[in-house]
């Protein structure tokens, strides 16, 4: 197993991760079906409800990922789906190109799901965008199980 783990993402480098990652969520929505502005306006749903005035809703983490000499290798985003609630959610999980398939992304998450339960969670979800195979691979590794499939035929 991998030296991964995990530390509180610093509050000077969480701006410019929540314009990186919803960048990324636009572009994803987009990839899955979404006009820009549907998905522009999703992301704004989004940061409305999971980061009031910039920061983290409370009981939410975000974390950097390290590798074993504390180079920062990606990161993670967890929380309850709702305030107070026991269910939980991966919201972002990613690992850099250049650090892929070395065991990071697997144990981010379950350092998470630790952090979770610990912190009064039953369950934890996330959700995976059909094209990503890869990420899908690894989800179902973990024990993840499908709780809803949408799909989609393009009439173009």
């Amino acid at each position: 197993m991998t030296d991964t783990r995990l530390q509180t993402m610093p509050a000077t480098s969480l701006p410019a991760w929540l314009d990186a990652t919803m960048a990324e969520y636009v572009e994803s929505r987009m990839q899955a079906g979404e006009t820009r502005e549907q998905a522009e306006a999703n992301k704004q749903k989004s940061l409305d409800q999971w980061f009031p005035g910039g920061q983290p809703l409370a009981g939410h983490h975000v974390w950097d990922v390290l590798d074993g000499d504390d180079t920062v290798v990606g990161y993670l985003w967890i929380g309850p789906f709702e305030p107070g609630s026991a269910d939980w959610w991966v919201f972002n999980v990613e690992i850099d190109e250049a650090h892929r398939r070395k065991g990071h992304a697997r144990r981010a998450l379950d350092l998470g799901h630790a952090v979770a339960k610990d912190e009064g969670a039953t369950s934890i979800g996330l959700n995976v965008f059909g094209y990503n195979a890869g990420a899908k691979e690894l989800y179902e590794r973990l024990g993840y199980g499908v709780t809803a499939m949408q799909m989609k035929l393009p009439l173009t």
